[in-house]
This record gives C-alpha cells, structure tokens and sequence, in this order.
C-alpha cells in the first residue's frame, strides 16, 4: 500500500476538527489567532508495519495540530485539559461518521482524573508565572489570564459534571486580566480561591472515579476493523493484504 506522509494522514484522514483557543474560550480580540485541532484515523493496515504512523502531526496549515485517534482517546481516559477541551469546543468545523460517535462518548471520558490533572496543569503553570515576576516583576498576563480560565473551568467540570469551556459573562474581568490592569496579588488570590473550591468540590463530585474504559475501547476497536474492511474492499477483498 502507498503510505501516506504526515501531512496526507491529516487532509484525508481527519475525523474530526473544531477551533481552539480564544475563539473557543469566547475571550478573541481583533489580534488572537485560529487555533485549530483535530483527529485523524490512520488507516489500520499501517500499524501492521515496523514503522508506525505518527501519534500526532503538527501542522501543514499555521497553529494546526492533530492527533491519530487512538492518542487523542488515550490523553482524553487520562483527563488531559488540553484534548478534553478540544472534545468540548463550541466551534466544529468538521465532523464524519467516526467523528460524531467520538464527540457521543465525551461523557464516558469524564471522571474525577480531571481534579488532579487539572489541578497539576494548573499548578505547573504557575510556576513559571511566578518565575516571571521574580525575575521582571509582572507576569506574562495572557498567560496569567488563561490560568484563571483553566482554573475555574475545572472547577466547574467537578461541581456539575459537565465540561464548558466558554467563559460567558468572566470575559471582561478575564480581559482585564489579559491587559494588566489587575494587581498581580489580586490575581494570586483568585487563583488560591478556585484551587480551594476546586479542592472542595472534588470530594462531592458527580463524576465518576474513573472514565467508561471498555465504552472507549469497544469504539475504537469497531473503528480500527473497519478501517480494515475498508482498505480490502479497495484492494479487491481477496488474498493477503500486502502493506
């Protein structure tokens, strides 16, 4: 079979691809790029080969990014911010058949994972903001308003159950943020407030404790043998399949 390189994988093989980023977050200005992510199905025969298809393609168009399937529902059972947000966003751009039964499952990849990595994520972030006024004395306030965000996004996610990304009516105060106008203390203090109340809300979460594995897995093994009928279909269903 012909290979198809990195590039070819994501035009041809794209499930499902939506906007990221501000747009998706509702806080766009006039300046903020498109973000765009995606997942692609590499078709199955290419697992049969030493070389295996990539886990995850950056590009071919600007502040694009995709992962193959299997990846994107990996990082998602773990309670990735990043690819459960990607799952949540408001603006899809594309979605085929295998597309819209992954955006189905987004309930079976929630469960109270998300309080720690969340929280970690969050906590990571931190850090190097706090770097970043220790060594030029103000943070880098973009940087600090999208914490705010990710903070209070998971805290919501604990204490209802659903995950919305959208900032709704905390887009001014967030774009304050954004341009500096709120002390840097000020902002230090909400962000103990959302890690306090996130800690709180776990304890009572309707999460579930752990994601729907089996449901994921059954998805993605009826996608991957279809894959395959597929692909012997196309090369006339007879005899071995030679990659």
């Amino acid at each position: 079979m012909i290979v198809p390189g990195p590039e070819a994988l994501v035009r041809d093989h794209t499930v499902y691809s939506c906007v990221m980023g501000s747009r998706a977050f509702g806080l766009a200005t006039e300046e903020s790029d498109t973000d765009r992510r995606g997942v692609f199905l590499a078709p199955t025969p290419l697992f049969w080969r030493f070389e295996k298809p990539p886990t995850h393609v950056d590009g071919p168009a600007p502040e694009q990014f995709s992962w193959e399937l299997e990846r994107f529902c990996e990082l998602a059972l773990r309670a990735n911010p990043n690819v459960l947000e990607c799952l949540h966003s408001p603006l899809v751009e594309y979605a085929d058949d295998v597309g819209r039964e992954l955006l189905s499952l987004r309930g079976a990849f929630l469960s109270r994972l998300a309080h720690r990595t969340f929280v970690r994520y969050a906590s990571g972030q931190r850090k190097k903001l706090e770097a970043d006024v220790r060594q030029y004395g103000a943070p880098r306030w973009k940087h600090a308003m999208h914490l705010l965000r990710l903070l209070s996004t998971g805290r919501d996610l604990l204490r209802t159950g659903e995950l919305t990304i959208e900032v709704g009516a905390a887009r001014d105060e967030l774009l304050a943020v954004k341009r500096g106008e709120v002390p840097w203390e000020e902002v230090e203090r909400r962000m103990n407030l959302l890690t306090e109340e996130s800690e709180e809300t776990a304890r009572n979460s309707p999460l579930p404790p752990e994601p729907d594995r089996a449901r994921v897995e059954d998805f993605l093994i009826r996608t991957r043998r279809a894959s395959v009928d597929r692909f012997q279909g196309l090369s006339g269903g007879s005899g071995p399949v030679r990659p």
